[in-house]
């Protein structure tokens, strides 16, 4: 394609200039309420000024001003900071997350793009690295396409808008500004947990965990921005501080070897860890530990324990089998090689049982990466991938060989495959978003910002689709023979 220079379209005119006060002796930020030079079209437009360098942890304090028709539509405070593990090492093109502020630099519910009110928002682009050829994500529309998809099946995703982004004078290209996965009656819809919540009916619920590394600035604060572009070692730093280990390995059996070793010693591969998301780390009670704990290992034991013909199966006691099948459907379809072992979200509410979701980070799935071989189930990705640093839990496999399991897999297939999951519906969402986005040209601005990898739009759109469609005909007829 033939790409324009949006570098010369960033030249800023601060005709208007906005100061905040950030807090007891902070610098104040300047920014810009002038229309942005970049002709963005239908997509928003989001201008971030920052008073100092942006790091890994704290949030720096900073102004932003959102352009909707070249009018402003939000102009406030916020803080905020990069965020990723592996992509921030790899990607020239940096992910951000970032709180709405007010002028004391607290945390202050905002609505934008017409979202639930809230305050933890996230800027997600592209890994991109044209010195060592890196590239997740071709068509920009990896994570949007999943969430859709699953909010179409009628699960919450985090909502999602396209947008191209600037920060300090340095036009970015394409971003997706999304909501950050988190307690909230509008993201994940659990009861609120306060440290006296020691002792049932309260004990049971909310929590949130999630199977993942541990890296990020939460577990090396404060140190300089170079540290966490060679911080490997911080993705497996598992202690009873910030997690529990399940008591059987990747097949099964009972672990026997000590849990919280060194990261990357030579069992790492056979253990899953649960992170406390909700309640945080530094704020879950020893009680609560214990009770979700002990309700993940009763599940997990049940589940090897119960025969795979089992009619009333004991494992259901403990799990929302429809969550789970449809968490199953969205990470298959999506070719998600993240999927289940990394980026894994799961909640229990107060009153209800173990529910998988909601879906994360979709970067590197619809069969890029040629781990899974395509005619395979991604939940097989121990069978292709031997010790890996992070494994597909037992679970999966298990419930593989549950008749339970299969005949409402099938059910709900079948109803997806017949409306939300059907290959027109699917296809016509694919070319729906492309269109969109180049047709108000952020496509092209986007990869002139981001040069050096030759990226032929129109052909890796063409491979999506094409993926798509065989991998819906490849699960018709795995599931359709349950």
């Amino acid at each position: 394609m033939t790409l324009i220079n949006s570098r010369k379209l960033i030249p800023l005119a601060f005709s208007f200039l906005f100061f905040l006060n950030c807090g007891k002796n902070a610098p104040e930020v300047a920014i810009s309420t002038s229309p942005p030079d970049v002709d963005t079209g239908e997509l928003p437009y989001i201008r971030i000024s920052t008073a100092s360098l942006i790091e890994n942890e704290p949030k720096v304090p900073g102004m932003m001003v959102v352009f909707e028709d070249q009018e402003v539509t939000f102009n406030a405070p916020i803080g905020i900071e990069y965020r990723g593990s592996t992509s921030f090492r790899l990607s020239n093109k940096k992910s951000y997350g970032l709180e709405t502020w007010d002028e004391n630099n607290e945390d202050v519910d905002a609505s934008l793009f017409g979202f639930p009110e809230e305050e933890d928002w996230i800027l997600t682009g592209h890994v991109f690295n044209a010195a060592n050829n890196t590239l997740f994500d071709p068509t920009l529309i990896h994570h949007y396409l999943g969430y859709t998809l699953y909010e179409r099946m009628g699960r919450y995703a985090s909502r999602c808008k396209f947008v191209e982004l600037e920060i300090n004078n340095d036009y970015k290209g394409l971003y997706i500004f999304m909501e950050k996965l988190k307690r909230d009656n509008g993201r994940i819809d659990i009861e609120k947990m306060t440290p006296d919540d020691n002792a049932l009916p309260e004990l049971a619920g909310g929590y949130i965990l999630k199977i993942d590394k541990t890296s990020g600035g939460d577990v090396a604060p404060g140190q300089p921005l170079s540290y966490y572009e060679t911080n490997w070692t911080d993705d497996a730093l598992y202690t009873s501080e910030n997690s529990f280990r399940s008591d059987y390995d990747i097949v099964g059996q009972p672990l026997s070897i000590e849990p919280y070793g060194p990261p990357y010693h030579a069992n790492q591969f056979l253990e899953t860890y649960f992170l406390y998301d909700y309640p945080k780390a530094e704020e879950i009670t020893p009680a609560q530990k214990n009770y979700i704990q002990d309700y993940v290992n009763a599940f997990e034991t049940a589940l090897i324990n119960d025969a795979p013909n089992a009619a009333d199966p004991t494992y259901l006691q403990f799990i929302d089998l429809d969550s789970f099948v449809d968490f199953f459907i969205i990470n298959e379809i999506t070719g998600n090689v993240d999927g289940y072992r990394i980026s894994t979200f799961m909640h229990k509410p107060r009153n209800g049982k173990l529910k998988m979701g909601p879906i994360w980070d979709l970067n590197i799935g619809y069969n890029r990466q040629g781990r899974v071989p395509f005619d395979d189930w991604i939940a097989n990705y121990n069978t292709h991938v031997p010790q890996d640093a992070w494994m597909v839990p037992f679970w999966w496999t298990r419930l593989l060989e549950s008749d339970v399991f299969k005949a409402r897999l099938k059910q709900r297939w079948q109803t997806f495959r017949a409306g939300a999951l059907s290959t027109g519906n699917v296809v016509g969402l694919i070319n729906e978003t492309s269109d969109y986005l180049t047709e108000n040209g952020a496509v092209e601005r986007n990869y002139n910002r981001w040069d050096g990898i030759d990226v032929n739009y129109s052909e890796v759109i063409s491979q999506l689709k094409s993926y798509m469609e065989n991998r819906l005909n490849w699960m018709d007829s795995q599931i359709n023979g349950f």
